[in-house]
């Protein structure tokens, strides 16, 4: 065999065995979750009955099955989030930051394969008399035209291929960052909706309240004007009056900002034509939602699956420093023709190569040596901050529950308070009016009463809130329906590939 077939055949077997180099990266094996097994209070949830979330999805065994869609009931709500996800800008931002992570990871890729190009140069040199050869010319021309290879590593010990498997993790930790944001807008539209809301019902409470205060002031005024009732109880009338109405301002303006809100999220003005809105209260979500157990929320919540994505690509970079510490050989080559004229340049005979590697070993470099102990500071970090996120996150699901428990039971005990407390104005009302307790009496039930229907409306948005949180907790809010794709379509591909671990090393 000759040499020239001989280096044809070996130069991409030398291709094939840069590209398949060894790793020398820490085994990865995921940190054990610092949280329990259980949540607690986990029991208080119920997962069955006509309106839970079985129901509704009866193959739905996690949260994150459920599509916003069916877990929000409210056409109005569901329009508005839709809305939102087109048009947010927070949402259009996430989206494009997965673009530019798939930008950095393709050309942090591609040094993993050899640059090829082709080209041409000329040279043309005068040389004086006495440094001419014998007969030569004064003028002597050089051409060459090729493909060439620029400087490629021959990546033995995985130092490029590492780097890529770095940036391949940082571009699924972004696409899941991208989930994550996704999920937290739907649930902001929703709150911002319920405060809306809530703030109507308070508004409407309100202007009852205060019709039915100056029904009151007008009685005690003309009890006064009569001579029966005192001057104190015709201003303890005038103070409640004034009472309500300085609230409805309140409230008229947590209205207007609240729609503020909402039409931020929504990223466009607030459209006409909107779907009616359904009846407010409970019925708004899902009276239950499928919890599983702490462990699931490793393949569920975007962002431990990110953080997991940010610890891998930081083990990665730890097996790049490492193989700094190795030779790196590079090879130049050029395949090509050259020639002293011009015309002659693709003659038969004028075939031309040039293979040129290159060794370079490091001998004394304390930038090596730091290079590696910044990577497994920042492995450490990592760790740190994955295994805080979990914390975080059963954190977030164990004080939904928590709410899951009590809300039903204290928003019960405020409507029996709010019964008890308006059967106490009328009785008090009726002992006035006949003379027998004084106006106070009346007074101290309408606080009692006006406090507690506050109360109730307030606590009920609470609730609402708390089971929102409970979706988002556990990784919902993701899908639009079960079986529907993710919208955006990059975090969908990430997100795939993140579910499945690292890439084939």
């Amino acid at each position: 065999m000759s040499q020239d077939v001989f280096k044809r055949a070996a130069f991409p077997a030398l291709i094939m065995l840069a590209l398949a180099g060894c790793s020398l990266a820490p085994k990865y094996e995921r940190p054990a979750a610092p949280v329990p097994g259980q949540y607690p209070d986990q029991a208080a949830v119920k997962n069955s009955g006509p309106g839970s979330a079985q129901a509704v999805a009866p193959n739905a065994g996690y949260s994150s099955d459920l599509g916003w869609s069916e877990f929000f009931r409210d056409p109005q709500l569901k329009a508005l989030i839709g809305l939102s996800l087109a048009n947010n800008r927070d949402m259009r931002i996430a989206v494009q930051r997965v673009q530019e992570a798939r930008a950095q990871f393709g050309i942090v890729e591609s040094d993993r394969l050899p640059t090829l190009g082709i080209g041409g140069n000329a040279q043309v040199t005068h040389n004086p008399e006495n440094l001419r050869m014998n007969g030569a010319d004064s003028v002597t021309r050089y051409y060459q035209a090729g493909v060439g290879m620029t400087a490629f590593e021959l990546d033995f010990f995985g130092r490029v291929k590492n780097l890529s498997e770095a940036a391949y993790q940082q571009y699924l930790a972004t696409a899941q960052a991208t989930r994550t944001v996704h999920i937290n807008l739907v649930a902001q539209v929703a709150e911002a909706y319920f405060r809306l809301r809530t703030a109507q019902q308070l508004d409407t409470l309100m202007q009852k309240t205060l019709e039915s205060r100056q029904n009151t002031y007008a009685l005690v005024k003309a009890r006064y004007d009569a001579g029966v009732a005192s001057a104190l109880d015709l201003s303890q009338a005038k103070t409640q009056l004034d009472t309500v109405r300085a609230d409805r301002a309140g409230i008229k303006r947590s209205q207007a900002q609240a729609l503020n809100a909402l039409q931020l999220l929504l990223g466009v003005e607030i459209p006409a034509g909107l779907p009616p809105a359904a009846v407010f209260g409970r019925d708004q979500v899902l009276a239950a939602i499928p919890v599983g157990l702490p462990s699931d929320l490793l393949e569920r919540r975007p962002d431990i699956m990110g953080a997991e994505n940010a610890l891998l690509a930081a083990n990665a970079n730890i097996g790049a420093a490492r193989a700094a510490f190795f030779p790196n050989i590079s090879i130049t080559g050029l395949l090509g023709f050259a020639s002293p004229q011009l015309g002659g340049l693709f003659g038969s005979g004028q075939h031309y190569w040039q293979f040129a590697p290159q060794l370079q070993m490091p001998i004394f470099s304390g930038g090596v040596s730091g290079n590696l102990d910044l990577a497994e500071a920042r492995n450490h970090i990592a760790v740190a901050q994955y295994e805080k996120t979990i914390q975080t996150a059963f954190r977030e699901v164990a004080d939904a529950l928590a709410g899951e428990a009590t809300y039903d039971s204290q928003l019960e005990a405020l409507r029996a308070l709010e019964a008890s407390a308006s059967e106490t104005l009328k009785l008090a009302t009726l002992r006035y009016e006949t003379g027998i307790d004084s106006f106070l009496q009346v007074q101290n039930a309408e606080v009692d009463l006006y406090t507690t229907q506050q109360t109730f409306f307030q606590i009920g948005m609470e609730s609402l809130m708390n089971r929102v949180e409970l979706y988002k907790a556990l990784g919902g809010g993701w899908l639009e329906a079960s079986a529907a794709a993710p919208l955006a379509q990059a975090g969908s591909e990430a997100g795939t590939a993140a579910d499945t671990g690292t890439r084939a090393r």
